[in-house]
């Protein structure tokens, strides 16, 4: 079976949940005997990746499945909307750059607006293999954050339905996202539901550590209004406790920061080893997003041993509940302060059983499990 993967990024050459999903999809498909041609781009100056970092980022042996094309992404100025039409030039540019070859392949998985010219060329009548797509969170049809988000919210909207309404088969990480396709009128039997998966490598292996006393939290992500450090900041305050100790990572800037004891900001991490070792001395993350898909951040610190305090958004449910973790309202400060208020009260037996159950529930969504059922899906379509 060979597959064509279409994407805008993969890690480590670009940044983020949906770049890391690529990699790990790429990878873990190339290395079960799949014929996969991975199609990604490059941003601004980055120079495009030699052969060599592509093998260091894939391994020896997914490079002998796995046949990757690097592009680099259209910038079309910074008029209003340009985010959209780069997308579609980016997807007509792979078409063409494909286009004598697309007939050979099997089956086309894109990320976001990546095989937009691919869907609206089908359309037109050329014969062209299955077309599935995944737009990861669909933030946009999601409760905004701010005014700002809604503006760029209400003009992804309707491309976003496009691809959705026109590609063949959508991939979905399943809970709350596949309640919210349905709700917006597309077709539940086009929609196929697929976890996200975590890296075995991550997975801990050694026993527990005690909970730490001060109980130790922290955040990873973004600094982005939707990713709700605002409402961290302020349940912080409104705390004023000296028995709490939090650990941020991410590009938060100096002005952003509080200044108090117990609190600590790191900055950007991009070297696991280092994520890891932050990780392994906290509790709990702190992931209160206004919207989300299903976080990496979350999976990672799950894999870690860490119990989750997050919000009933995209399709977070699907791997933490009650006995993992906690849950408050979006965008509601006082609910955050309530419940790191409870959860600092609480019995360290009580918590150490939800970091058990991180680990517990994570083996679930091992990379090769993910890929395994990604992989039976499609070939299950095609028949």
């Amino acid at each position: 079976m060979k597959i064509l993967l279409l994407t805008d990024g993969v890690m480590p050459f670009a940044m983020g949940g949906m770049q890391k999903h690529s990699q790990q999809l790429a990878l873990h498909m190339a290395e079960s005997g799949l014929e996969v041609t991975l199609v990604h781009c490059i941003y601004g100056n980055q120079p495009l990746p030699s052969k060599a970092e592509l093998s260091a980022a894939f391994g020896e042996k997914a490079m002998s499945h796995l046949e990757i094309i690097s592009l680099r992404f259209p910038r079309l100025g910074k008029i209003p909307g340009h985010y959209l039409n780069e997308s579609y030039v980016y997807s007509k540019i792979i078409y063409e750059k494909l286009h004598d070859r697309i007939a050979t392949f099997d089956f086309i998985y894109s990320k976001g607006f990546s095989a937009w010219y691919f869907i609206e060329q089908k359309k037109k009548g050329k014969a062209l293999p299955p077309i599935s797509v995944k737009f990861h969170g669909y933030e946009m049809f999601q409760k905004p954050a701010n005014f700002k988000m809604r503006l760029q919210n209400m003009m992804l909207k309707r491309p976003v339905m496009w691809n959705n309404r026109h590609a063949d088969y959508i991939f979905s990480y399943g809970g709350g996202i596949t309640s919210l396709l349905t709700k917006l009128g597309l077709r539940r039997e086009k929609i196929i539901d697929i976890p996200t998966g975590i890296d075995p490598s991550w997975c801990l292996k050694t026993p527990l550590n005690p909970v730490s006393m001060p109980i130790r939290f922290c955040f990873m992500g973004r600094f982005e209004r939707r990713k709700g450090i605002e409402e961290i900041h302020k349940a912080l305050n409104k705390l004023n406790s000296s028995k709490i100790q939090f650990d941020f990572v991410g590009p938060i800037p100096q002005s952003q920061r509080l200044k108090r004891e117990g609190i600590s900001y790191h900055g950007s991490i991009n070297n696991a080893k280092e994520l890891i070792q932050i990780l392994d001395r906290c509790d709990i993350l702190v992931a209160p997003s206004h919207s989300e898909g299903m976080p990496n951040v979350i999976m990672e610190a799950m894999a870690r041993g860490l119990a989750i305090l997050t919000t009933r958004v995209g399709a977070i449910e699907s791997v933490v509940d009650e006995s993992n973790g906690w849950f408050v309202e979006p965008g509601d400060s006082d609910s955050l302060c309530k419940t790191l208020d409870q959860i600092l009260a609480m019995d360290s037996e009580a918590i150490l059983l939800r970091k058990k159950a991180s680990i517990d529930r994570i083996r679930l969504f091992s990379w090769d499990k993910i890929a395994r059922q990604t992989i039976e899906k499609i070939q299950y379509l095609l028949r």
